[in-house]
């Protein structure tokens, strides 16, 4: 179906290398051969069955393991360049990718990320990977495949000073808030999102709100603020007592998570007093980014917000009053996968 679509827009695709943590598979030739339906497949197979690469047998590739990777993908970047076209594409979770993605962004390559950490390292590193702006497409970072990058790039390119952004950037904290926002007790919520597979096995890594901070960085850096995550203000849905560290995941939900219900329920009571509701969001304005339960009119886009929904709004001179809003599914390998290929099919008019 990849084929049939990027025909139709005039391109064609080549998957020439897959790299895991630990190996890399690559195309017999790079030049001219790539990888076919039947070899995608059986990667996928293998990755679903949290095997290595580096089982793999194809007379079609050859592997490299650990201590040849970052060479192999250097040397591999060095050949093509920018002539083919070549874009690396970071879909993993790592922030040890940056070395090899500055490397590519040096040699000409192209970059696609669904990896929100290289762009949330050091400013120095994110200066790097974003001085070829052409070159880089990160869409898939923020929302999934929802069109948050590139329409804040659109009404930047315009002129257009965006001085406000408030958004719910998490599918899991969207669906926790306004399951409480009905009275049910957090504990009990939490441990529903964790049952449908919208928690991390372990739902502190969601409920610590660095995720949300990850993304409300990677907006604040595109608005131009100069900042790194420590100076993002970030409100944790537990106490330290309660972290990793500290409490195992199954005392943290047995026994943790209980003790949180009273202090949530309350604060769902005194915001319905006001007749505002309780929305886990990112604030960007001015030199300021807030992550953190903002209490928010029961009408507005992020107010009405139900389930694990992503909603952002944009306010900026045109869109001052009533801001721009982006909504829709904002998580699941789908929305992603298909964010990340119109990010690669994106970049081909650099190559006629």
């Amino acid at each position: 179906m990849i084929d049939d679509r990027s025909a139709r827009q005039g391109v064609h695709l080549r998957v020439v290398g897959v790299s895991d943590s630990k190996s890399l598979v690559v195309a017999s030739d790079v030049f001219t051969k790539e990888f076919n339906d039947n070899l995608l497949s059986e990667i996928c197979r293998l990755k679903a069955d949290h095997s290595s690469l580096s089982t793999l047998i194809s007379g079609e590739c050859q592997v490299f393991l650990d201590s040849d990777l970052r060479g192999k993908l250097s040397e591999i970047a060095s050949l093509l360049g920018t002539s083919t076209g070549l874009a690396f594409v970071d879909c993993s979770a790592s922030s040890e990718t940056v070395e090899i993605l500055t490397q590519a962004v040096d040699l000409g390559c192209c970059i696609v990320l669904a990896n929100k950490k290289p762009l949330t390292s050091t400013k120095e590193d994110y200066d790097k990977l974003v001085s070829r702006p052409r070159r880089i497409r990160y869409e898939s970072t923020v929302g999934a495949g929802l069109p948050v990058i590139a329409s804040l790039n659109r009404i930047l390119s315009s002129g257009d000073p965006v001085h406000r952004i408030v958004g719910s950037l998490s599918g899991t904290l969207g669906y926790v808030m306004s399951e409480v926002e009905d009275g049910k007790p957090l504990s009990q919520v939490v441990k529903a999102a964790k049952s449908l597979g919208y928690t991390e096995p372990d739902p502190r890594d969601d409920l610590s709100g660095m995720d949300v901070a990850r993304k409300a960085l990677i907006l604040a850096r595109l608005l131009g603020m100069r900042i790194n995550i420590d100076s993002i203000k970030i409100e944790s849905l537990y106490p330290e007592e309660m972290g990793p560290n500290i409490m195992s995941v199954e005392d943290f939900l047995s026994t943790g998570l209980p003790l949180l219900d009273n202090d949530i329920g309350e604060r769902v009571r005194k915001a319905s007093l006001n007749g505002n509701v309780l929305r886990y969001v990112c604030v960007i304005e001015g030199s300021r980014c807030t992550v953190g339960i903002q209490e928010l009119p029961k009408n507005s886009p992020l107010g009405r917000l139900r389930g694990s929904d992503n909603v952002l709004e944009i306010y900026s001179r045109c869109y001052s009053e009533q801001p721009l809003v982006i909504q829709g599914a904002g998580a699941g390998n789908d929305t992603t996968a298909a964010g990340v290929l119109a990010d690669i099919l994106d970049i081909q008019d650099l190559f006629p």
